[in-house]
């Protein structure tokens, strides 16, 4: 043949093709001859993208449980504060009915008034006489029956007193559990009495804990009423009240309580919300998803390494492969292809599974603690394809090496 008619050839033979049925088989012929070397390079990605899946959902999840906490401990307390006319004539905002008031507002839990006594004898003795009649400086607490149902404690013995005993003026007390031993009070079933200022006061509940007001178990309290009766209303300290409403009410509450308490004056009453758990939410919602993304991303970096490393490793080794390839007609960018053909399944293949376990781990923390699961559909979608492109960019280099690769060269090797 002439060279005239051999370039005609040349010319008119029609150039190579690779379609995309014969992509991927040659893609999957390349991983299943090898399947103990895909299996490692695509555990990489296995661990990168269920680290991903894993530490998101624990983050969602734990930032759910802080909240919950919150609602529960906190938000259900409301606290106001007289903040009216100092003088004499008006010592006390607070109507006589304020806990009815209150409490009658939908919401509502319990409510009281309280306010610390100013005693020039502040000293609480269980006996005129003997070993406890040096006594104890005590700070004693007037309370109305509302408060201690706020505070709800827990009563190691007796009971707490009630809204009979404040309207009727009954000079009883209640204290905390460690006062108790200090003053030698062992027992209520001999009707032990405390002296306040002189005065009896039968001791009708001893308490161990309160959810709430925790300064009620180092402090003596008597019934507001009886205070009132005795030593007057509050002076130089103003009242107070807390109101312990149901999950959710707090803030529908305090927007109310001052109209409430006194529609003529409400600007005698500061009321103090509690904290929004949203704010708390999201600060803490921020900070772990920083502090997770950040995680889960150094470990698909390193899953990303191992598998440019493992697929470099395979382009050297299959050199003789890809020449002979390149020797029959097949391109550069074919060769490329089929390697980032190969990396990508294996990514997506290893986001899958990697999900997978993923969601087994956050579930199985959850109930090993308790918890309610929660895990964003975003991340179950994402996650996926987030293997898939890191295959690709992990086999990116080695595939761009496979396609440089020249036939006379690789076929010499």
């Amino acid at each position: 043949m002439s060279p005239r008619a051999r370039r005609h050839a040349l010319r008119v033979c029609p150039p190579s093709r690779l379609s995309a049925r014969d992509l991927f088989s040659e893609a999957l012929a390349g991983l299943v001859q090898r399947p103990a070397r895909a299996v490692l390079t695509g555990l990489g990605t296995v661990l990168g993208v269920g680290t991903f899946v894993a530490v998101l959902g624990l983050a969602a999840t734990t930032s759910s449980q802080v909240d919950a906490h919150f609602n529960v401990l906190t938000a259900p307390e409301v606290s106001v504060e007289d903040v009216g006319d100092a003088a004499e004539s008006t010592p006390l905002s607070f109507p006589a009915d304020a806990d009815a008031r209150i409490q009658r507002l939908n919401g509502v839990k319990a409510a009281g008034v309280f306010w610390n006594v100013r005693l020039a004898d502040a000293t609480v003795r269980s006996a005129p006489v003997g070993d406890a009649a040096g006594g104890e400086r005590v700070q004693v607490v007037a309370a109305s029956a509302g408060v201690l149902t706020a505070a709800e404690p827990r009563v190691a013995q007796g009971r707490t007193f009630d809204s009979w005993h404040d309207s009727t003026g009954q000079p009883v007390a209640v204290i905390g559990a460690g006062i108790a031993d200090r003053l030698g009070i062992t027992t209520l079933d001999v009707q032990p009495a405390v002296l306040i200022a002189g005065k009896p006061f039968t001791v009708i509940g001893i308490v161990d804990d309160v959810q709430r007001k925790s300064d009620l178990l180092l402090s003596v309290v008597v019934p507001r009423g009886t205070a009132a009766m005795l030593w007057g209303p509050p002076v130089g300290e103003r009242a107070k009240m807390i109101i312990s409403t149901r999950i959710g009410a707090a803030q529908q509450i305090a927007q109310e309580t001052a109209l409430a308490l006194d529609p003529a004056r409400p600007e005698h009453f500061k009321v103090v919300p509690p904290p929004d758990p949203r704010n708390l939410r999201t600060s803490v919602t921020t900070d772990l998803g920083q502090l997770f993304l950040l995680l889960s991303g150094i470990c698909l970096v390193i899953g990303s390494v191992g598998i440019a490393n493992t697929t470099l490793v395979a382009v050297l080794e299959r050199t003789g492969e890809i020449g002979l390839r390149r020797a029959l007609g097949a391109r550069g960018r074919h060769i490329t292809a089929q390697f980032l053909t190969e990396s990508a399944c294996l990514g997506l293949l290893g986001g899958l599974i990697g999900t997978s376990l993923g969601v087994l781990t956050v579930i199985g923390v959850v109930l090993a603690r308790d918890w309610t699961p929660v895990i964003e559909p975003v991340t179950l979608v994402l996650a996926p394809l987030v293997g898939l492109l890191t295959g690709l960019l992990a086999g990116a280099y080695p595939a761009w090496r496979a396609a440089r690769i020249q036939p006379v060269e690789a076929l010499r090797r």
